[in-house]
């Protein structure tokens, strides 16, 4: 069966009196990871390297704000009674479509300012991006969080995961489905497989890069969600299937009127 042993220490160090979480460190490496394959890219492109980091400077801020916004205002009833814990972000409760929202947001007035083409943008960030997202939910991991059903050791063994990872699957006296680690899998394939395809002759139009991202990340979204016990919820709904199912649709529209339009230059193999 297995020894049970203790949940990982969330703490990854301490800075004197100030408690420095791996969540924090785990989501920060993914940003940073994704800021240097977005300047690479951005230079094949002829996009200046120091927009990506006049951006971040925007963006990060926002996409946390928001991303906490999110989670509080779905949580409500519980905020509403703990108000001195809506920042505290260290423990977990950010809600990454916030962050996705936030982050385009402040891309798109970015954009305007500094008289950018949205599209090549998107395009630009969208692989870092849904990698930074499979990274980041081994925060979710560090803090026990972002999972599934109750089930067994045995059955989470026969899925070969590795029992460092079963161990911390072990959750108020019971083995959970590790739906974060199915993500995080999912987004890493979809970033492998948009690393992959994105230079290809004549595969992608200006902006396609962004809206297979969309699409890619929505469906799975859509059906790891539904595994999850954890949900935001709006009545008996889902919110993040919901959002996940509005941005395919919305995301296939907006492909298929741009194919039909060929609106947007082809992507070139760079030599």
């Amino acid at each position: 069966m297995g020894t049970i042993v203790g949940a990982l220490n969330p703490i990854a160090f301490h800075l004197g009196a100030i408690e420095v979480h791996w969540y924090g460190v785990i989501i920060a490496t993914g940003v940073v990871v994704a800021l240097i394959l977005s300047v690479a890219e951005g230079k094949r492109l002829g996009v200046k390297e120091d927009y990506f980091y006049d951006y971040l400077l925007w963006a990060i801020p926002v996409a946390i704000i928001c991303a906490r916004l999110y989670y509080v205002i779905f949580q409500w009833p519980y905020y509403s009674r703990h108000l001195g814990e809506i920042i505290a972000i260290w423990d977990g409760g950010i809600a990454i479509y916030g962050a996705i929202i936030g982050g385009f947001l402040t891309l798109y007035f970015f954009c305007r300012a500094r008289h950018l083409s949205m599209w090549t943008m998107v395009d630009i960030i969208a692989p870092p991006l849904i990698m930074a997202q499979g990274i980041g939910r081994w925060g979710n991991f560090m803090n026990q969080e972002a999972f599934g059903q109750i089930t067994t050791r045995a059955a989470l063994v026969a899925q070969h995961i590795p029992n460092w990872i079963i161990n911390q699957m072990y959750i108020g006296g019971h083995y959970r489905v590790p739906t974060f680690l199915y993500e995080s899998l999912w987004d890493l394939a979809g970033f492998a497989l948009l690393m992959l395809c994105r230079h290809r002759h004549h595969l992608f139009r200006r902006g396609e890069v962004f809206l297979s991202y969309v699409i890619w990340y929505a469906v799975g979204r859509f059906v790891i969600e539904g595994m999850r016990t954890d949900s935001l919820m709006l009545g008996p709904i889902r919110v993040s299937q919901l959002l996940s199912l509005v941005f395919l649709v919305g995301a296939v529209i907006v492909l298929l009127v741009r194919r039909h339009g060929k609106t947007g230059n082809w992507y070139w193999t760079s030599n």
